[in-house]
């Protein structure tokens, strides 16, 4: 089996596609399936989905197969979902607190265990059920918490600054919402989700 560092990033991102997958074929009642069906459902070709799972060992039976429930766990133990995984918020303006109220979250894995603002008059009005607190705690919180993933929905001229501190402590990745190119060491993770760009790219498809 390849060390995580050798497994290209695009493999892992297919992975939870993959996952989600086969989520819903358990949901249904089926108790295998072949690559090319799997891979079908995915949106990608059945040689792209055994090369991604042969980074992780051999799977399948021929005229078989695989079994559904045996490569969930496989997978989930991969993408590390076994337990739900801690992960912050920072910033509870509009778009921060629509994020706080999504129960997709848990769902997949991960858990938003607090949210931090910087503007307390703002942080008072958010109701949610995680605590909302002071973005001066947030450094001690991530410490003893041992989170190593972070939503950034913050102003642009802040978030370089909030994802520096946050490196600084120890979070590994970052989802962005923030309009903003963040600057960080090659061992952390960013993706970005701009999306007045996502809208940008739609109008094109409707004109």
């Amino acid at each position: 089996m390849s060390s995580q560092t050798d497994i290209p990033r695009k493999s892992i991102y297919r992975l939870s596609i993959y996952q989600r997958c086969l989520e819903r074929l358990r949901e249904n009642g089926l108790e295998t399936v072949s690559s090319n069906a799997l891979a079908k459902a995915a949106g990608v070709k059945s040689t792209q989905l055994r090369k991604d799972l042969a980074h992780f060992g051999q799977f399948g039976t021929r005229g078989l197969g695989y079994n559904v429930e045996a490569l969930i766990e496989v997978i989930t133990g991969v993408l590390g979902t076994n337990s739900l995984l801690p992960v912050i918020l920072v910033g509870v303006g509009n778009l921060g607190a629509a994020l706080l109220r999504y129960s997709g979250f848990v769902k997949e894995g991960f858990e938003i265990s607090a949210a931090f603002e910087a503007d307390p008059s703002r942080a008072k009005l958010v109701k949610a059920n995680v605590p909302v607190m002071a973005a001066s705690l947030m450094a001690q919180y991530v410490n003893e918490n041992n989170v190593k993933i972070a939503i950034l929905a913050v102003p642009p001229e802040t978030a370089q600054e909030v994802a520096n501190n946050l490196v600084q402590v120890g979070v590994q990745a970052f989802l962005n919402f923030s309009p903003t190119v963040l600057k960080t060491p090659d061992n952390v993770i960013v993706n970005s989700v701009d999306l007045a760009l996502e809208l940008e790219h739609l109008s094109y498809f409707v004109k």
